[in-house]
């Protein structure tokens, strides 16, 4: 309680690290569009001119998959803005790569459990621990320093690909402090936007000049149309603090999928399991498994069950069912936790199965959760972001309508504090 500060970090489509995500995922859509039961495991790197793809893949012999790795790449890279030469890096000259092979028999056969000539319940793609979170802080039930960070990040985006600031470039960074008092969100106490740009700028090529226009323009245009009303006479910016940011994407530094696993889930609120999302496939479920936790996490608080909570399972390897649940509220609760675990035992099915089949995650949807956060989206093909088992949990736990009331009530002050 009392007063402190929490700090949580987005990055842009165009961030190394995050094209390598969204390679990644595009590849996996490309062999979910032709076999939605493929098993699918790839990573991506990147530095100046290359990309390079590698991973397993199994799928149907029967369906007769080919997938144009090329061009899946290329087309990938073009989208995220990477379309010139100007750019420093183009997807029409890079050198592509690729090492996919086969996936390893031994993994299969954990995962494609039979007994005696019959199909048993899929079993987990690997051992693991995987956690969600929820809050009431924002409408999103988020946590307020990421959600923001990734509106900031994607307003980047937004005015780059409309033209309104047509020098920004597909590499960019943002970083949001929050004030708490009392654990509530109260003010934004820093922002850091770093975006990649081009070296002139209104026909300005004097650094000092380029540098006044990108701080004037960025905060006009994107921090104070994202931030609002929580920005105040005493919050510190930081745009472009090393004064010049013109080499970026893969040109400025090398990229690999899995190296933003903190800004894809909570900006650092709550603990994370380690597993990576982007190029899995649903039985793998370091990303299954914590979209479920998302969405358990989620549905209690916006069943007035807890203000925050965090959910944990871990799996062992080719076993269908976790071999660990657990909940916990942070003192917030208004049962104590265990009741809550109990009652998510009885409306959520945790097994790879019950998982894919809820979340309806056989579908080729990866690729857009690869920039801008698996967590707090809009999307309709985000499933896990469903508040659709509120009166399920209400009425195993026994909670009456005032808590309902109360999870609203607290849902409409979050919107108006991160307006």
């Amino acid at each position: 309680m009392g007063k402190c500060l929490f700090t949580s970090e987005s990055v842009t489509e165009g961030h190394p690290d995050k094209l390598c995500d969204q390679v990644s995922d595009a590849l996996l859509d490309a062999y979910l569009a032709q076999d939605p039961e493929a098993h699918v495991a790839v990573e991506t790197v990147t530095t100046t001119g290359m990309v390079m793809v590698m991973g397993e893949v199994k799928t149907d012999p029967c369906k007769n998959v080919h997938i144009d790795v090329d061009r899946v790449v290329r087309d990938t890279v073009r989208a995220i803005g990477y379309s010139s030469p100007e750019m420093g890096f183009d997807a029409s000259s890079i050198s592509v790569m690729s090492s996919i092979h086969d996936q390893s028999a031994d993994i299969d056969m954990g995962v494609c459990r039979t007994s005696k000539g019959k199909k048993l319940a899929t079993g987990a793609g690997d051992q693991g621990l995987m956690f969600g979170y929820a809050t009431d802080e924002t409408p999103e039930y988020m946590p307020l320093p990421l959600i923001t960070a990734q509106k900031l990040a994607f307003q980047l985006a937004k005015l780059r690909k409309d033209g309104t600031l047509p020098w920004l470039r597909p590499d960019g960074k943002t970083q949001v402090t929050v004030e708490y008092e009392d654990g509530k969100p109260k003010r934004f106490d820093t922002i850091v936007v770093s975006t990649q740009h081009a070296p002139v700028i209104d026909g300005e090529t004097d650094d000092a000049k380029v540098h006044a226009i990108i701080e004037k323009e960025i905060k006009d245009k994107v921090i104070k149309p994202v931030c609002g009303k929580l920005l105040d006479a005493k919050t510190k910016y930081f745009i472009n603090p090393t004064g010049r940011f013109v080499i970026g994407g893969p040109c400025g530094d090398s990229g690999l999928t899995g190296r933003k696993i903190i800004v894809d889930t909570y900006g650092g609120t709550g603990r994370h399991g380690g597993g990576a999302f982007s190029g899995k496939d649903p039985t793998k479920v370091d990303r299954s498994a914590a979209y479920m936790c998302r969405h358990i996490a989620k549905n209690i608080v916006a069943a007035g069950l807890a203000k925050k909570v965090e959910v944990q399972v871990a799996y062992a390897i080719g076993v269908a069912h976790p071999v660990s649940v657990m909940i916990d509220t942070m003192g917030t609760g208004a049962i104590p936790d265990d009741a809550i675990s109990a009652a998510v035992s009885k409306v959520f099915d945790l097994s790879p199965d019950g998982i894919i089949e809820a979340l309806d995650l056989r579908r080729p949807i990866y690729q857009k959760t690869a920039a801008y956060g698996h967590f707090g989206r809009k999307e309709e093909t985000f499933l896990w972001e469903k508040v659709d088992k509120v009166d399920e949990l209400r009425k195993a736990t026994g909670v009456n309508g005032a808590a309902k009331s109360g999870a609203k009530a607290k849902a409409k002050k979050g919107a108006k504090a991160s307006a």
